[in-house]
């Protein structure tokens, strides 16, 4: 897990020690900070004479963080919303994006589509069950179909005739 930067200040403390003539451990252990940490730190200040964050590499993001909350706000609203859907309704917006950098942000907002897995209500197996059981009880009595207690009252489609538990 990467961990937060370190605050300029607490930076600029480390360097002041460093330039003191303290020692790496005793920096460490004075700030409670790791002492590959304060070595990074002053490694830095040496080649680039600054504590401060330096740009990163990568291109810049073309969404701004109002258009990125936009987008997690409409697909917050309507999960079932498509790329496609989002990249027309940013292009009606006036910042048009790529699909790609709409799912790249809406993963970075925590986000993610998931499809449920395909399987069928009800196996042949239960189908055979259900008829069996149907047929077997077809001419109960009136009396006898009172005395069930419950009843799931599926409906199963069997080559296109329907066929209902009884109540």
């Amino acid at each position: 897990m990467k961990s937060k930067e370190l605050s300029v200040d607490l930076r600029d403390r480390i360097v002041s020690r460093h330039k003191s003539g303290e020692g790496y451990r005793n920096i460490s252990a004075a700030l409670k900070v790791p002492m590959s940490t304060v070595a990074s730190i002053i490694r830095k200040w040496k080649k680039f004479k600054t504590t401060r964050t330096l740009p990163r590499a990568g291109r810049p993001s073309k969404l701004s963080d109002r258009g990125r909350r936009a987008l997690v706000r409409e697909v917050t609203k309507k999960p079932m919303v498509t790329l496609s859907e989002l990249q027309r309704s940013s292009v009606e917006r006036g910042k048009p994006s790529r699909r790609t950098t709409i799912s790249a942000a809406i993963h970075q907002s925590g986000l993610y589509g998931r499809v449920a897995r395909r399987k069928p209500l009800l196996s042949k197996r239960h189908m055979a069950a259900h008829l069996e059981f149907a047929k077997r009880h077809l001419k109960d009595s009136q009396t006898m179909r009172k005395k069930i207690l419950w009843c799931d009252e599926t409906k199963i489609e069997l080559r296109y005739i329907y066929i209902y538990s009884p109540v």
